[in-house]
């Protein structure tokens, strides 16, 4: 039985530590004060399975923002092929390159994947410019969910000018021009949005194609008013995620089950409402 679907999971490959992150890693893993290290797929998928966790992973390409190797579509769905009953993976495409419509449909159509990545802050760009909405309208079409990094980054954190990486990009309201424009568009703002949670917790009460996730924080840091949303009024909305390997997934449901939320709200966080928004076949 699957009792929680983690929504942002990092691979702790030497691919994604050393060649995405490269030169952010060291300062990231300092922020969430952990030692990230290298496991296999086939330790993570253990990992995983004994915690009765199904997991998103996620694929990376802000090449052209910082010239780092991407971790490609094609190289984390076959991850996905192997792992069939523990994974399912979001698509990451760079929104600069000329061929990132192209490839989010490639993702999606012959890949498989259940959603999309992008991170405003770490790719360099703004959700609310124009030159991007299509891909937000092929999204759309393509009836997929797009996941967006909000608020600060623990990549480039405590370094001089935070290694050049911008935080305003990854500011909530630029996601509300897009759930405008988009209304069929699930748009889910990780590690909401982080100091700007309040404009989120706004944002989503005011168009239910807004989704909250809860990735990269220990729960007992959460804000009070994001604990009364998130059991209460966007209880259906809200999504649970660690950020592994920066956080481990059971840190994070121990001390969920701390917090003073209803039975029901909680299973929906954990699971049903990523099930029933990814359309995943859980058992």
């Amino acid at each position: 039985m699957i009792r929680a679907v983690d929504l942002h999971v990092h691979l702790p490959l030497k691919e994604w530590l050393d060649g995405s992150m490269g030169p952010y890693r060291e300062g990231a893993a300092r922020y969430f004060r952990s030692e990230v290290h290298e496991r296999s797929v086939d330790e993570l998928a253990v990992d995983f399975a004994q915690e009765q966790l199904f997991g998103i992973l996620l694929a990376w390409d802000a090449q052209t923002a910082t010239a780092r190797p991407p971790l490609s579509n094609d190289f984390v769905s076959a991850i996905v092929k192997r792992h069939p009953k523990r994974f399912a993976f979001f698509a990451s495409v760079d929104p600069w390159k000329p061929n990132a419509v192209a490839e989010l449909e490639r993702a999606v159509k012959e890949l498989g994947a259940k959603g999309a990545k992008f991170h405003p802050s770490m790719q360099d760009f703004y959700p609310s410019d124009e030159r991007h909405f299509k891909l937000w309208e092929k999204a759309s079409e393509l009836k997929i969910p797009c996941l967006f990094h909000t608020g600060t980054s623990g990549i480039g954190a405590g370094q001089p000018g935070g290694q050049g990486i911008k935080l305003d990009p990854a500011r909530p309201i630029h996601l509300d021009i897009v759930a405008a424009r988009f209304p069929e568009l699930p748009i889910i703002a990780a590690h909401f949005g982080w100091p700007w949670h309040l404009e989120l917790i706004a944002m989503a009460l005011h168009k239910t194609n807004i989704y909250i996730e809860l990735s990269g924080w220990s729960p007992r840091y959460y804000p009070q008013e994001l604990v009364r949303e998130m059991g209460g009024r966007l209880q259906d909305r809200t999504l649970f995620g660690s950020d592994y390997p920066f956080i481990k997934p059971a840190r994070v449901l121990e001390e969920l089950d701390a917090l003073a939320l209803k039975p029901e709200a909680k299973v929906k966080i954990l699971r049903e409402n990523a099930s029933r928004l990814l359309k995943l076949e859980l058992r």
